[in-house]
């Protein structure tokens, strides 16, 4: 299948996705965890994400969904045979309820230690959104989150062997970040190590009243966003709404189908920001009355 009709098919399934988002359909529904490639587990619900990557030395958690999934995420970090208390690090994508709703909780559970952008640490220490998001005004109020560390620009996120980079993808929140990482497992007596993408959101989604073409640093924020998961290597991608890249017909397609690299997509990436651009186009026309 050529690029084009994967974009089209992504572009239908972003515009269902968004009306779900709306919905919060599936946000505390349970999902078995699974292994995405060697050492990077899913553990988050079936409509929010959480990303567990796993280390002798210990273990690093992307995302905590909302406050109420804190105890699932828990329960399907010990289903897949590891212990809680042996994240050593949380990590965020983004300040939202429903993706760090749930590291308050998960916080306490393992004693982890939880790093953010400066944007984000500042939400999730004081539980309130900034009013740079454009979602400012409509969002739930955050648990607070303890001793939050603030990422420097550049910086890798270590434990143990494990090497996080964060690359910061503001637009939908001013503190946006996707995180990448190599995992690697044993396939047929050699070792095969794959590009791992969490994508932060990067869609344009406001509170009432709010207009993006009024707002030209937010834009400005967008574009430079769309350039960063573009260029990144990218095997394979997930994003904080699983259902935004199709995540569950390619799990799916591995489990039921037999189809054992059905995960990996190295267009992902770039289709992701291309469908995401393409809200951004329709926004702004909406906006402007087109």
């Amino acid at each position: 299948m050529s690029i084009k009709p994967r974009l089209v098919a992504l572009l239908s399934t972003l515009a269902l996705a968004t009306q779900a988002l709306a919905a919060e359909s599936d946000w505390n529904t349970p999902q078995t965890p699974f292994e995405l490639f060697g050492n990077s587990y899913y553990v988050g619900t079936h409509g929010l994400s959480s990303i567990l990557i796993t280390s002798p030395q210990g273990h690093i958690l992307i995302d905590g969904t909302i406050p109420e999934a804190a105890p699932g995420i828990a329960a399907n970090v010990r289903a897949l045979g590891f212990r809680v208390e042996d994240i050593k690090v949380i990590l965020n994508s983004h300040d939202h309820y429903d993706h760090a709703g749930g590291i308050a909780e998960l916080q306490k559970l393992s004693g982890a230690k939880v790093w953010a952008s400066a944007p984000s640490a500042k939400t999730l220490e004081n539980g309130k959104s900034s009013p740079e998001d454009p979602q400012f005004g409509s969002l739930p109020s955050l648990p607070k989150v303890a001793n939050v560390a603030v990422l420097k620009e550049g910086a890798v996120v270590k434990v143990g062997a494990l090497e996080l980079t964060p690359h910061s993808t503001p637009g939908h929140t001013a503190g946006g970040t996707t995180w990448t990482w190599k995992s690697c497992r044993k396939d047929d007596n050699s070792e095969r190590c794959l590009d791992m993408v969490y994508a932060d959101s990067i869609s344009a989604v406001s509170a009432p009243g709010f207009r993006f073409s009024a707002h030209p640093e937010v834009l400005k924020r967008f574009e430079r966003s769309f350039a960063v998961i573009r260029s990144l290597p990218c095997d394979v991608l997930v994003s904080t709404h699983p259902e935004i890249t199709a995540l569950w017909e390619r799990l799916e397609k591995r489990e039921s189908q037999g189809e054992r690299d059905a995960l990996i997509d190295r267009t992902a990436c770039e289709m992701y920001v291309e469908a995401s651009r393409e809200r951004l186009r329709k926004r702004l026309a909406e906006e402007s009355g087109n």
